[in-house]
């Protein structure tokens, strides 16, 4: 009997065509792939875990790959189904590295740097003050952000006397800001699967702008990492218990050294635009999860 999975990966910037790709190297491997199951159309009852004719947790894996178009209806089945079947990634890594906050300070625990960070109650509004004397300028961020969306740098008291406010009728439980790191503007995104190093490129932040995110009106360039970036994101990765993660990493040139900002759980395959450019890890990248689908449907 042939092996059966699930799979929804995202559909724009040459998502499509890659997933195309893993299906038909998948097929050759006797795996069958049902794709397009979106969490949002599926409907739990009995014990079981439905999209239209599809009984999900009859599968031998679900492969999830879309950041672009989660609710938090899909996460909870998510969830669910994970208790059932094998996920990639699994929800346990998935939700953590969702978390900006539950990251690093896991990460700090396991000897990978990252920025100094502040995790603050709501009420003691009164630390982010004490905090920036000390840091000079920090940077808030949402805990569940992607994207570069909703970080705010702050450069002095003032600049915070006008955010405060702000935050509070987002009526948030809670404050995370990280120390702003002293850097050139740029990132290595390092891409990793099961543990093995995929490919590198760089980001660089656009105009007036401090964030590299491409959705932040940053650039993509060509950057090949060295050992020590490398071994550090594939230790974030393990760190985490990731099977697929896309590692940012930054030079810190107060402390001279590289430090992890974040683990991402989806990390996009490069673009037809970006091919064309150089960034040519996306067979690597297929190949390497085609092995991983494989490994971990094998009965």
């Amino acid at each position: 009997m042939s092996r059966q999975i699930g799979m929804w990966l995202y559909e724009n910037g040459g998502g499509d065509k890659i997933q195309k790709k893993i299906i038909k190297k998948l097929k050759n491997r006797d795996i069958d792939v049902i794709a397009g199951l979106n969490l949002r159309n599926a409907l739990a009852k009995n014990g079981k875990i439905y999209h239209n004719d599809t009984i999900l947790t009859d599968l031998d894996l679900f492969f999830s790959y879309n950041a672009g178009e989660q609710t938090q209806y899909q996460v909870f089945l998510y969830q669910a189904l994970n208790r059932i079947i094998p996920m990639i990634n699994s929800f346990d890594s998935f939700s953590l590295t969702e978390d900006k906050f539950q990251t690093s300070f896991l990460l700090r625990n396991n000897g990978v740097a990252t920025p100094d960070y502040k995790l603050c109650h709501r009420d003691d509004s009164h630390q982010l003050k004490k905090i920036i004397k000390k840091w000079d300028k920090m940077v808030y961020k949402p805990t569940d952000g992607w994207g570069g969306v909703g970080l705010t740098k702050i450069e002095n008291e003032a600049t915070l006397d006008t955010l405060l406010p702000f935050l509070n009728q987002m009526d948030l439980r809670f404050f995370y800001v990280e120390k702003f790191i002293d850097y050139d503007n740029s990132d290595y995104r390092v891409d990793i699967v099961d543990g093995k190093f995929i490919g590198c490129y760089g980001r660089k932040a656009g105009g007036s702008d401090w964030r590299t995110n491409v959705t932040s009106g940053g650039s993509v360039f060509l950057r090949e990492p060295n050992d020590e970036i490398v071994n550090l994101a594939i230790k974030a990765c393990k760190v985490c218990d990731i099977d697929i993660g896309g590692v940012d990493i930054i030079y810190d040139r107060e402390k001279e050294e590289f430090v992890v900002l974040e683990v991402n759980g989806i990390p996009a395959f490069a673009t037809p635009e970006q091919e064309k450019m150089g960034l040519d890890f996306n067979k690597k990248k297929i190949n390497a999860i085609v092995e991983l689908i494989d490994r971990k449907t094998k009965k």
